[in-house]
């Protein structure tokens, strides 16, 4: 999967609104592991593998593919260019890194002036240096209304442990492709959605859901962890396992399925943890309010530092999460 992962971390800039080269891509992986490939009118990849059972039910499997940004707003005489965040953009994590337009143009976002020591820069504070010398020389690599976002990776740390961007949440996307690929005959019909604007308010994955109107869902996606000298007390560490979400500050997950990947994840010796945010939230909050409503769940990767460009994950919480989803939907064949 570590492979899988590192491909969807290419410098494809998919800050919310441009997924296209991220959709491209995941596409190509998904299209020899399942039957039909769509794309919907709001830019969700939806993939269908059919089930096999004579009156399958309908499971949707959702993992987000855009990731926070930058838009160009304006485009100073001196060639240095103003932007607004796409998303929640931590701008003391993000001061002083290289960024990567859609077109391949590279940029450093600075802080503008001299910052008092603890002092977090502001966005209208903020620019990009693409090294212009002039409006004229800037607008021949960028325009008004182009993204970027800060540089992609992956790289090895200690034992299991990688970190760079985004892997949130290019990890959940990662751990699709790893369940279509070892799930060649599931008995239900399986709808693997790569959602869109997700870091913007969830605007994908509800359309989406409403489309297919599932029986069930289970929402792949980061989560916080506890385990950092600085964190709040959370009952989620790096390196113990999938964390089963019962809740976030947007959903409640459905009690029946929480308690059910738990029993399972132990039946089959699956590392799992409990997960309850206080803050944030996933598509799970936009699926399950779609149409008649669906029965949900949310398998979330524990992750560190969340929206910087060092996130970190540790690589058997990511297998968990495929491990224990393909259980759920009936094993391998």
């Amino acid at each position: 999967m570590y492979q899988t992962l590192k491909k969807l971390l290419q410098n494809t800039p998919s800050v919310s609104g441009r997924e296209g080269g991220i959709r491209d891509l995941i596409a190509s992986l998904m299209r020899p592991l399942v039957d039909e490939i769509t794309v919907d009118a709001m830019g969700n990849l939806i993939c269908l593998k059919k089930g096999t059972a004579g009156t399958p039910k309908r499971v949707l499997l959702a993992a987000h593919m855009d990731e926070i940004g930058f838009i160009v707003n304006y485009i100073e005489d001196s060639g240095y260019l103003r932007v607004a965040p796409i998303g929640g953009i931590d701008y003391v994590a993000a001061a002083d890194s290289l960024v990567v337009f859609e077109n391949g143009t590279k940029g450093v976002l600075v802080p503008e002036g001299d910052l008092k020591r603890g002092e977090a820069p502001k966005a209208e504070k903020c620019y990009i240096d693409i090294g212009a010398k002039s409006h004229r020389d800037a607008e021949k690599r960028v325009k008004i209304g182009d993204t970027c976002a800060l540089a992609a990776g992956l790289t090895r740390l200690c034992g299991s442990r990688v970190c760079g961007r985004p892997l949130d949440d290019r990890v959940g996307c990662a751990v699709l492709v790893e369940i279509a690929s070892r799930l060649s005959a599931p008995a239900d019909d399986v709808y693997y959605v790569f959602s869109v604007q997700e870091e913007v308010g969830c605007r994908g994955a509800g359309p989406a859901a409403f489309g297919i109107a599932p029986d069930v869902a289970l929402i792949f996606d980061v989560t916080g962890t506890g385990d950092t000298l600085s964190a709040s007390p959370m009952a989620v560490k790096l390196g113990d396992g999938v964390a089963v979400k019962i809740k976030d500050k947007s959903v409640i997950c459905d009690a029946s399925l929480v308690e059910e990947l738990l029993l399972l994840a132990k039946s089959k010796g699956i590392a799992v943890q409990c997960e309850i945010l206080t803050y944030g939230g996933t598509d799970a909050s936009a699926v399950q309010m779609t149409g008649l409503g669906c029965k949900t769940g949310a398998l979330s990767l524990p992750c560190r530092y969340i929206h910087t460009g060092v996130e970190m994950l540790d690589m058997n919480d990511v297998k968990a999460a495929a491990d224990l989803a393909i259980a759920y939907l009936g094993g391998e064949k």
